[in-house]
């Protein structure tokens, strides 16, 4: 065993797992998914082909439940620049700015991400300073927008798994700098459903690839490394037990299937190309539905596969635009589906009501606007993000 910078241990004693101060069931339930312990070694290997790690917990969270990096170099860094959000660890006060975080809530595009802002801010009672108004915190960095309201960070990840995993990254990293304690992350998103009416809300308990693999595959130095994707099940449970019954639509749970493309990995025969005839597509579709596939996106392997390595507790919730295994292409008229893009968000917020309410407000002084350490950095940092327009 031994103890970093901060004097905390990060090792076990007398071969137990160090729970560092939480009982067992404290440790599993608000650090770590309990799911992840079932399986045997074997299983486990089988199941996701990739080593199980034990010691994962401790290596993600420090006693006061803050977010640890898996990642030794960054403590060696003189500033961690966030490229892809215009922040840096000694430009900007990160811990005046998010410490107070406990929802992180991504989304496609800026102007969803913007609506929800709004929209929580509403629905907590937020209530932004006299003469103030909400900003886009990465304005300068011309690739996700982000707002802050109170406790919740809404988010913009862009599409496809590349786009939100150089997002996660980021964001992570954030959530270690500004010390955040124990987060829970949202991916609010749209979907197409297979054997699901428009409209359908989906929250996902299983990820899967085209290939029905339950792991996230990157190119690392030559190799191809295999991460589980996996979503925290109690999550799943708590947001299906709040979709109300009097909702004019059906929320329900099951497995979403990644792709890595809108048109042929979807199966879509509307695209540029398209090499295969309707009946195999409606083979293939079938044959997701038979394995329990409820929908089809493109982020959650990434999602999910990066939140489970950081021991983040996370879930997707999605709507339905349309039936696959009726059309392809999304004829719902906009008025309607902008109404059906709230209902994720209405799901997501009930539980952050309901957690607040439960646990007690977080304090909101503080915390929020942008707070600059060192302004030659700062203005370094703004340089460096441009770069990148």
């Amino acid at each position: 065993m031994h103890n970093n910078r901060n004097g905390y241990s990060n090792g076990t004693s007398n071969g137990h797992l160090n729970t560092n101060g939480y009982t067992k069931d404290e440790y599993f339930d608000v650090v770590y998914d309990l799911s992840d312990f079932e399986d045997s070694e074997e299983e486990f290997v089988k199941k996701y082909e990739c080593k199980k790690d034990h010691g994962l917990v401790e290596k993600t969270r420090y006693p006061d439940g803050s977010v640890r990096l898996r990642n030794p170099h960054i403590e060696l860094m003189d500033q961690d620049i966030l490229y892809h959000l215009a922040l840096g660890s000694e430009s900007h006060d990160l811990i005046e700015m998010f410490g107070d975080i406990k929802f992180v809530c991504m989304g496609g595009t800026p102007k969803r991400m913007e609506n929800f802002a709004y929209y929580i801010m509403k629905e907590i009672g937020h209530k932004l300073p006299t003469g103030t108004q909400l900003m886009d915190i990465s304005q300068y960095s011309y690739r996700y927008s982000m707002y802050k309201v109170g406790p919740v960070l809404s988010v913009s990840h862009g599409m496809g798994s590349p786009s939100i995993g150089i997002l996660l990254h980021e964001i992570i990293k954030l959530m270690y700098h500004a010390k955040c304690k124990d987060p829970i992350f949202f991916r609010i998103g749209t979907c197409g459903g297979i054997g699901l009416e428009g409209g359908t809300v989906v929250i996902s308990d299983d990820a899967v690839d085209g290939m029905l693999n339950r792991y996230y595959q990157v190119p690392m130095l030559g190799k191809m490394v295999k991460r589980p994707a996996k979503l925290d099940r109690r999550l799943v449970r708590e947001l299906k037990a709040l979709a109300d019954p009097e909702d004019p639509y059906e929320t329900v749970t099951g497995t979403t299937m990644c792709a890595d493309d809108f048109y042929e990995g979807q199966g879509r025969t509307d695209g540029a190309f398209c090499d295969y005839s309707e009946s195999e597509k409606m083979e293939y579709l079938e044959h997701l539905k038979n394995n329990g596939v409820k929908n089809i996106e493109m982020e959650i392997l990434a999602f999910a596969a990066l939140t489970h390595q950081a021991g983040i507790r996370a879930a997707d919730i999605c709507v339905a635009l349309v039936d696959r295994l009726k059309e392809d292409q999304v004829r719902t008229p906009k008025e309607v589906m902008n109404e059906w893009q709230i209902r994720p968000q209405d799901l997501v917020t009930r539980y952050i009501k309901k957690y607040l309410q439960t646990k007690g407000r977080i304090s909101f002084d503080g915390h929020g606007s942008v707070a600059v350490k060192s302004p030659r950095r700062f203005k370094l940092v703004q340089q460096e993000s441009q770069t990148f327009e």
